[in-house]
């Protein structure tokens, strides 16, 4: 396989940024496309670094696009950079530009681990017509569920007041919110959730599977043994690509001798 390093100016963020890019080794394409975001302390090259994500593709027809999503929670922030229409709009529509990227919904998934698995599922949800499936591992879904008050930290607090505003709650980073606004439309992409038991963010993910299960939604819902850490991700993360080889239906591809 190969990897890319695009790096590329992006109107959203008013900067240049990178991402990462894995092809397939095998056939020409074009190919479905797995977007894969990170978590708040990291950058596009972490999952490479921690997991095996190279190795597990290496016979999949998808391209894997790991963002840079800085600290802005792949959100439009209130006051401050457009992290979601930089990664969710323009970035999609560069990569289709300039790989062998098929250019529809039925062939593209987002997926993350904590803020990355709170952003996967906003895409999803906010951007119905261009993710046909979305995955959260150990993910902070109550982020912007609630006001910013209960951060402890000041600096914190005053990183999340200015992406979400004061009062968060009900508007368009509110996952509680647009999961409602989904079962109105009827157009909501493939969901699935995990969590380790151990996970300091188990409750908030049990609270969003029970807001889910209530408003009649499908989704799939695991928990594991584990906390918020590698190990745990790098074992799940073949779940979700198994997750979405069947939702994108993946046509199956050659070992590489």
């Amino acid at each position: 396989m190969a990897l890319c390093e695009l790096r590329y100016p992006s109107d959203a963020l008013g900067k240049q940024t990178a991402c990462h890019v894995i092809l397939p080794e095998k056939g020409t394409g074009p190919f479905a496309t797995l977007y894969l975001l990170h978590g708040r302390s990291d950058d596009y090259t972490i999952w490479q670094r921690r997991t095996s994500i190279e190795r597990y593709v290496e016979n999949l027809p998808l391209i894997v696009v790991l963002p840079d999503g800085g600290l802005g929670w792949y959100s439009d922030a209130e006051q401050g950079f457009a992290y979601e229409t930089a990664l969710a709009v323009e970035l999609v529509n560069r990569i289709e530009r300039t790989f062998p990227a098929k250019p529809e919904r039925a062939a593209r998934a987002v997926a993350g681990l904590s803020m990355g698995g709170y952003g996967a599922l906003k895409f999803a949800m906010k951007h119905p017509n261009r993710f046909a499936a979305a995955v959260s591992h150990s993910g902070a879904v109550g982020f912007g569920h609630r006001d910013v008050h209960w951060v402890t930290d000041p600096v914190r607090r005053q990183e999340f007041e200015r992406i979400l505003g004061p009062d968060p709650e009900g508007g368009p980073h509110d996952l509680y919110a647009l999961a409602e606004a989904r079962k109105t439309s009827g157009d909501l992409p493939a969901l699935r959730i995990d969590c380790g038991i151990e996970d300091f963010l188990i409750e908030d993910n049990r609270s969003f599977r029970d807001h889910l299960t209530a408003l009649g939604l499908p989704f799939e819902y695991q928990e594991w043994p584990g906390a918020h850490e590698w190990g745990y991700w790098d074992l799940h993360l073949k779940e979700t690509l198994a997750f979405v080889k069947r939702e994108l239906a993946l046509p199956e591809a050659q070992k590489v001798a």
